[in-house]
C-alpha cells in the first residue's frame, strides 16, 4: 500500500501546537492563543494527522513532547514569525507605527515603567493599539520569536536562544532593603561585601531580577541565605523584610512604589560603582518597524527622565 502524502498544515494547526509546545499544558496553551481547549486539542491531533507523525504524548498529569514533536516545534516557531514579519511589513507601510503592539514587559519593570509607557502611548502615539503582556523572561523571548508579541520591554542583555535587536534605554543601581533598626539603614556607602552579612532574600525562580541578585551576592563572595522563603513578586519581597526575615535588593525605579506602603523599611546605598541593571527594548532583527521602534525608544527615554536611572545615549 502507498504512504499517504504528508499535508501542509494550516496557520492555526501550527500556532495551536507551537503553544502546546511552550506551556506543556493544554488548558494554559488554549488561554495564550485565546482557543477553547477542545479547538486547540483538535488543531493538533489535526496537525498530527496531516504530518502522520505523532508530537504530543498525553498522559492524565502533563503533556509530554515527542522528540520529533521538538523539531517541529521549532519549525512552527519559525513559520509564525515569517507570517508575522510579512502582515507588519505590510502594516507599517500602510500606517506607520499604528494599529496593533503587542508590547510585553517583565513584572520586575511593568509596575514602575507602564505609566510613562502609557502616558507616551496616548498623548504621541493615539492611533497605536497597545496590547501589553506582562511575563517573565523566557516566556516573552518565546512569544517574540513566534510572532505573537511585537515589542519587549526587560533587562538587557534578553539571552534567550533566538537572535533579538536590543535597544538600551537606561541604567539603573539596586538599592539594598533593610529594615529601619538595621546598623546598615540610610548608609549610602556601603561595599558589596556587606552582603556577606546578611540574609538576602530573593525573587523565586524564573525571574531574572533573581538572575541578577544571584550574580551580585556571589561576585561578593556571599550565597543568599533565606531558606526556603521565596517571593513570586517585587512586593512580597518587600514586606517579608519589613517582617525581619531579611533583606533584599531592590531597583532604583521600584523603591518609591515599594517602600512607601510601609515605615518599616529603609534603603541601603552602595559604594560607587552600585551593582546594578539595564533596562531596554528588544524585537526581531530585520523587523519591518525597527526603524519606529528606535523613535519609539528615543521618545521613552525623554519620558522616563525624571526617574533614577542614567539615559542611555
Amino acid at each position: 500500500m502507498k504512504p499517504s502524502t504528508p499535508r501542509t498544515p494550516t496557520v492555526s494547526q501550527l500556532r495551536a501546537f507551537a503553544a502546546v509546545a511552550e506551556h506543556r499544558h493544554f488548558r494554559d496553551a488554549a488561554a495564550a492563543i485565546g482557543s477553547s481547549q477542545s479547538a486547540l486539542s483538535g488543531a493538533v491531533a489535526a496537525l498530527e494527522e496531516s504530518l502522520g507523525a505523532q508530537l504530543v504524548e498525553r498522559t492524565t498529569r502533563k503533556v509530554v513532547i515527542t522528540p520529533l514533536g521538538e523539531r517541529i516545534a521549532e519549525h512552527s516557531r519559525r513559520v509564525l514569525s515569517a507570517l508575522h514579519a510579512l502582515t507588519e511589513e505590510a502594516e507599517a507601510a500602510r500606517r506607520p507605527f499604528t494599529g496593533p503592539l503587542h508590547l510585553g514587559v517583565i513584572p520586575t519593570v511593568a509596575p514602575y515603567l507602564l505609566p510613562a509607557v502609557l502616558r507616551l502611548v496616548r498623548g504621541s502615539y493615539p492611533d497605536l493599539e497597545l496590547h501589553v503582556h506582562e511575563e517573565r523572561t523566557p516566556s516573552l523571548l518565546n512569544g517574540l520569536g513566534d510572532g505573537r508579541l511585537d515589542l519587549l520591554l526587560l533587562a538587557l542583555p534578553a539571552g534567550g536562544p533566538l537572535p533579538v535587536a536590543e535597544i538600551p534605554l537606561f541604567d539603573e543601581d539596586f538599592v539594598l532593603l533593610v529594615p529601619p533598626e538595621h546598623h546598615l539603614a540610610g548608609r549610602a556607602d556601603v561595599p558589596r561585601d556587606a552582603l556577606l552579612d546578611l540574609d538576602v532574600l530573593l525573587l523565586e525562580e524564573g525571574h531574572c531580577l533573581r538572575d541578577q541578585a544571584l550574580d551580585i551576592c556571589r561576585e561578593a563572595g556571599a550565597e543568599p541565605a533565606g531558606g526556603s522563603t521565596r517571593a513570586a513578586g517585587l512586593s512580597t519581597l518587600v514586606q517579608l523584610v519589613a517582617g525581619g526575615l531579611g533583606a533584599t535588593l531592590l531597583p532604583a525605579t521600584a523603591l518609591d512604589v515599594e517602600t512607601g506602603r510601609t515605615d518599616r523599611l529603609a534603603a541601603v546605598r552602595f559604594a560607587h560603582p552600585a551593582p546594578g541593571r539595564r533596562i531596554g527594548l528588544a524585537h526581531r532583527p530585520g523587523s519591518a518597524r525597527t526603524g519606529e521602534y528606535a523613535r519609539f525608544a528615543a521618545a521613552l527615554r525623554e519620558a522616563l527622565r525624571g526617574l533614577p536611572v542614567r539615559l542611555a545615549a
